[in-house]
């Protein structure tokens, strides 16, 4: 006699609240029976909470590898800035915690108020990202000077080990002086 067991999950909602009942269905040859584990009761509201926080940690997590600056940079793209070191100390607190003093040599870098400042004083993509310098002749017979701009989309992380506050090689310090 074959016999097959499936764990499964159903809900039925009634008023607010979702009622989720687990447990295994066993099917043989002769019929199947129900056995329900557990029941738990929880309202809509809660269940909606758990998935967005669930996603947000998704989302808030970096990919094994991925460096400071990289994760920075596309949270910021992503979500902006609010003012604040919430993705530096998002990535510090889940890679590198013993990174304690990540925000004060980040400040003492230039990144001194907020995430967006790293790539405002701080880090900038490096040269070879960029595109080249060209020169061309205009029209009224002068030289145009196309200058190098940094690139449209960043390449993928080129990773870092584990625990690691350093940037990728996608990424060099800028030029300007501290700020003070």
């Amino acid at each position: 006699m074959a016999r097959r067991h499936d764990r499964s999950a159903w809900t039925r909602v009634v008023n607010d609240e979702m009622f989720l009942t687990v447990g295994t269905w066993s099917n043989s040859d002769v019929g199947g029976s129900w056995q329900g584990f557990y029941m738990e009761r929880i309202s809509i509201t809660e269940r909606a909470e758990r998935i967005l926080h669930d996603a947000a940690s998704t989302l808030m997590t970096p990919t094994a590898g991925e460096c400071l600056v990289c994760f920075v940079a596309h949270l910021v793209d992503e979500f902006g800035c609010e003012g604040t070191h919430r993705f530096a100390s998002q990535y510090r607190d889940s890679v590198a915690p013993r990174a304690t003093e990540l925000l004060a040599r980040l400040s003492a870098m230039g990144a001194c108020c907020c995430d967006c400042e790293m790539f405002m004083n701080t880090y900038e993509p490096a040269t070879r990202l960029w595109s080249q310098a060209n020169e061309s002749v205009a029209s009224d017979d002068f030289d145009e000077w196309a200058d190098p701009k940094p690139p449209d989309n960043m390449s993928p992380c080129e990773t870092t080990r584990r625990g690691s506050t350093k940037p990728c090689a996608n990424w060099e310090r800028t030029s300007r002086s501290r700020c003070r």
